[in-house]
């Protein structure tokens, strides 16, 4: 199992001055945060991706559920047939399997989007919440021709016909980082007097900046929920348009939400969502989230290979290069680090995430920024004796390279050497 980073020894804490926490300020591990996946739905609504076979779909949900993940969004039935049948049988194996991770469907305000979700909820035997959506700021509001009445009633009429059908409702209002107090009163007010039991807040064009997330959470927080007396959670659903997604997720839970939405690698409409494996590596580095992420890089290239994605090197924590290093500097330091048999100052030393904690580890590479260190790391991890001709000759040829060397390519210098036992 995985530390977090405050599961350190008092030695180990001592290493690092940790400037994320106020001084005397404790860790907040005592405030629980959740997670919902939309990588099957959302995720699924970029224009570059492929939708997922089933089986791709079903290996995706497993995973969800080893990650402890606590909701899924397994599609929007109304759109089509397929959707509808990949929803059912997600759905289904979540009732047959007996997983912990509670499905949501989303839904147009209409009753035509709902009706599918109640059926997939009787067939499945299982509560499936429905996330009902409607657009709330005046820019939607004026390209839609829509009146604050009419999405009164639409809303009121979907929320009533889903709790008629026994089913959980979170009320969902789109484009809610650009919306009006006054309108977000009306619309969170009448939703949560139909029946929603959850509200959901969205930056849906990814207007929103850390700031203005949290301003946002309290105020619904304070203004719509605090006055009813009830505890009644709210989620956070971002967009990463000015790249801030994962800031304000952050902002967001510090103010009040209780559950983020991401997806893997972050796809969704146009430039994506918030990446969900960077929320989960996040809260589990603050002491905040206790699951195992060993099978998070797992996870991530499940996705990437069912949805057409490619993994960028740089990407953070499951990219290639996210602990991959040729630079001297670097690499000495890790080697030195190593020599100590400690697997956490290793870690730690040239790393702000732990690459054990999601079941990776620190590669050392060879090319022209790398010191001689670099090359005797090398061969003794490959069980090479590091003769100074060996480290020369590999040396002089890295000096002379534009990238790093290839494995075949130390091998040549090695041969190149002259130094055969």
């Amino acid at each position: 199992m995985s530390r977090t980073d405050y599961d350190r020894s008092p030695v180990e804490q001592d290493l690092v001055f940790d400037w994320n926490l106020e001084q005397g300020m404790e860790h907040p591990s005592g405030r629980r945060v959740e997670f919902n996946d939309e990588s099957l739905r959302d995720g699924l609504q970029s224009p570059s991706i492929i939708d997922p076979p089933i089986t791709d779909k079903l290996r995706m949900l497993h995973l969800m559920e080893a990650l402890s993940i606590d909701g899924a969004d397994i599609g929007l039935p109304g759109a089509g047939p397929r959707a509808y049948a990949d929803a059912l049988r997600l759905a289904q194996e979540i009732s047959s399997q007996r997983m912990r991770i509670f499905p949501n469907c989303a839904a147009r305000t209409v009753v035509a989007d709902i009706a599918p979700i109640a059926e997939i909820s009787q067939k499945a035997g299982l509560p499936i919440q429905v996330a009902t959506f409607i657009g709330s700021s005046p820019i939607r509001q004026y390209a839609e021709d829509w009146d604050l009445g009419s999405m009164l009633r639409r809303s009121e009429e979907a929320i009533g016909f889903a709790v008629r059908e026994s089913l959980p409702v979170m009320f969902v209002t789109e484009d809610t980082t650009r919306a009006r107090p006054e309108t977000l009163k009306t619309l969170y007010g009448a939703a949560i007097a139909a029946g929603a039991s959850r509200l959901c807040l969205c930056d849906t064009v990814g207007h929103a900046t850390p700031e203005g997330a949290a301003n946002l959470v309290r105020f619904v927080r304070d203004e719509i929920v605090a006055p009813l007396g009830r505890d009644l959670p709210l989620d956070w659903h971002g967009h990463r348009d000015r790249g801030l997604a994962l800031s304000n997720a952050i902002a967001a839970w510090e103010a009040g939400a209780s559950r983020l939405h991401g997806t893997a690698l972050g796809i969704g409409e146009r430039v994506g969502n918030c990446e969900l494996e960077l929320l989960l590596v996040h809260f589990k580095l603050i002491g905040v989230n206790q699951s195992n992420l060993e099978r998070l890089v797992e996870y991530v290239e499940t996705a990437a290979r069912a949805c057409g994605v490619p993994i960028p090197v740089g990407t953070p924590v499951v990219g290639a290069d996210a602990f991959r290093t040729a630079t001297g500097v670097h690499a000495a330091a890790i080697i030195k680090a190593m020599k100590k048999g400690d697997r956490w100052l290793a870690d730690s030393v040239y790393s702000g995430v732990p690459a054990s904690l999601v079941g990776r580890e620190q590669i050392i590479e060879i090319g022209p920024m790398s010191g001689e260190s670099n090359a005797v790391y090398w061969l003794s991890r490959r069980g090479i004796q590091p003769t100074p001709e060996r480290v020369k000759a590999i040396m002089e040829r890295a000096k002379q390279s534009s990238r790093i060397l290839t494995d075949e390519q130390v091998h040549q210098s090695i041969a190149a050497s002259g130094v055969v036992s």
